[in-house]
Parts: C-alpha cells; structure tokens; sequence
C-alpha cells in the first residue's frame, strides 16, 4: 500500500480515500489499491472543490478534509494509519453515528491507546501509528516512502516466530466491500501480516468516484489535542556523575530506537531523577504517556515553571510498563519531569518516548 500510494504521490496524485474497502487481495497475496474517483491533483491550487466540502470516508477522513482544508500527500498518510489501527485493533479509532460526529472526533479527539486494545503491538510500531495519526500534517511521516521505512524497520524487528507467520485467508477487514450484518466483531490481524500488507502493493486505478457529505468548517481543535514536548535536560537536584542532559531530545524524537537514560547505579538511594520537558508555553496537560524499554521502575510526573526546578507532583506515582499513560492532575507549567524514584530491577532506565495531550 505505501508504495502505491508513493507511486501516486510522485505523480501528483493524492488519493483522499484510502480504506479497507480500496484494498483488494489477489488469490497470490498481492495488494493493489483501487479507486482513484475522487484523487485530486497536487497542482491545483485548492485541495477541495470548493471552500467547506469534504470528500472522502468518514472512519478514514484526515483532519485537514474534515475541516475542508487543502490536502496533501500527509493526507494519504493519516488514512493509512487509520487503516493500520483497524488492522491492529479490529476497530476503528474514532466511531460514531454519523459523518459530521466522526468528522468532528477526527479534528478534536486523540487517538486511543492502541495498547490498551492491542498489549502485544512492538511499541516502534505504536509509535509509527500514532504519529501518522497526528492531527497537525506537519507532525506525520514527511513523505509516504518514509512512512513504509519505518514500517519495514518494525517488520524487521519483530521476534522470528511472528515472522514465520503465514496467510491463512484474507482478514474481514481487507476483504469486505461492505459491511456484513451477522457479524459484530472483526478479527485482528497478526502483527506480521499487518506490516506485509501495508509496506508493499501496485496500484489499480479505480473509476468510481465518492463523496462525502457537505458541511461548514469544524472549529480548530483544542481539548484533548497533541501537546510537543522537547526533552532539554535532567533534573538531579542530589547530583551525581550526571544524568545524560545531552539525550534528553531522544525522549522527544519521535524514534523508539533512541533514549535518555539514567546513570548506572548499583544502589539507588537519591530522592529520584528524571528528564525534563519543554511544552513551549504554560499548558494544563491532562495526560502524559511514557515508553520505555526498562520496565518495572517507579515514577511520577511533575511540573514547574523552570527546568532548573523547583517541581511539583502532578501525578500519582506508577509502575512503568512498557507504554504507561499518567493521568495528570491540573498544575499549568511549561516543563514537565518523568520523575523516577525507584528503579525496580534496573540499574539504568531508558526513556525511550514521552508524549502529552492537554
């Protein structure tokens, strides 16, 4: 799928509809994405065809065609994540009753914790969903090709018995045009048959153009939207031989594969450590969500107004898995610290990604 819909990028085309229902599966196993109706041409000069109308489906819509903006190639990029979680989950992330109420979700909601449906997902695989579930376009994978990269990568990485994994027959949701009345539950797809589908297909052009509903511009979002942090140092106020100040931006980067980490201790008798986080301005989050590949460690998150300290509890103190989310509880601060206090059976902790919402 990434490299047909790459094809149709480099030739100006974005495709505005990509769902489960455009993929079809040949009786080889080969992928090919179909129906290209109403793909609009990069050289335009608007991305709809007229201020407010939407086109496209609605569980797949970006948020840019929700609020009727111009689309891009990041357009592509946010429907295939949408397909990638279904895949994982066997469900969409946003559901509804309607078109504008799943429109509206798309532009305002975050995204569910894919984790919490799907324990078993290689984090760097979450994370590479997650991002090309950004609502801002900016956010997203820069260009489709680097979207498949990443995805090969976690194809890569997986344990060699997911890897050995055959096709069996084709998931209800690739191979359903429509939905079926008797059943209610779509199975998920093993993790390595997720990546295989999506990494790779040829292009169908298809002939059947459909539209969407029209409708006035949703309003921009604000409660539940992404927050950036930006790691910039870390916090030991009993001191030591350092905390890694200098890969505090790893935690930050968007990449699984890098980390800030702790020093090595053989005895962890200080109050605590952590890394420290920029938001850019004062901001009320209400939840901050931590990756790390050093499970068991304890932890909380604090907040202030200088990264020198001093901080205040924010959150009830955790037991990090791999992907833990803090609620927190409404200081308002610029910077925020992951705030260890005791390592579990780790002599070192890595903190390989943070993410916040407001």
């Amino acid at each position: 799928m990434t490299d047909a819909l790459a094809f149709a990028h480099e030739h100006g085309l974005v495709h505005r509809d990509v769902k489960p229902q455009n993929v079809l599966l040949t009786s080889e196993g080969e992928v090919k994405v179909t129906d290209f109706g109403i793909a609009r041409s990069l050289d335009v000069e608007h991305g709809v065809t007229q201020t407010g109308t939407v086109l496209g489906t609605s569980n797949y819509l970006s948020p840019e065609q929700a609020s009727g903006k111009p689309v891009t190639p990041a357009t592509d990029v946010y429907s295939l994540g949408v397909v990638l979680y279904e895949l994982l989950t066997a469900e969409v992330p946003f559901p509804g009753e309607n078109f504008v109420a799943v429109a509206m979700k798309h532009v305002n909601e975050p995204v569910p914790d894919i984790t919490a449906k799907r324990p078993d997902a290689p984090l760097r695989l979450v994370a590479a969903v997650e991002r090309a579930l950004e609502k801002d376009p900016a956010r997203r994978f820069g260009s489709m090709d680097q979207f498949k990269w990443e995805l090969r990568q976690c194809l890569a990485e997986l344990a060699p018995d997911d890897a050995q994994q055959t096709f069996i027959q084709p998931s209800p949701v690739l191979r359903e045009s429509r939905p079926h009345p008797g059943r209610t539950r779509r199975r998920r797809w093993p993790l390595y048959l997720v990546l295989v589908a999506v990494a790779a297909a040829a292009i169908v052009a298809g002939v059947l153009a459909l539209g969407g509903s029209k409708g006035g511009k949703p309003k921009a979002a604000s409660a539940g939207a992404s927050v950036p942090l930006t790691g910039v140092g870390a916090y030991d106020p009993d001191g030591g031989d350092g905390e890694h100040d200098a890969d505090a931006p790893k935690a930050t980067d968007h990449d699984l594969a890098t980390y800030w980490n702790t020093e090595h201790y053989n005895t962890f008798s200080k109050r605590g450590v952590g890394v420290v986080l920029d938001a850019g301005r004062r901001v009320k989050l209400a939840s901050v969500t931590v990756s790390s590949a050093t499970p068991g460690f304890t932890a909380s998150i604090t907040a202030g107004s200088s990264p020198n300290g001093p901080f205040v509890t924010d959150s009830g103190s955790r037991t990090v898995s791999g992907t833990t989310t803090f609620s927190l509880q409404g200081q308002t601060a610029r910077y925020y610290v992951v705030w260890i206090t005791a390592l579990g059976s780790n002599q070192s902790v890595e903190i390989n990604e943070v993410r916040a919402r407001s």
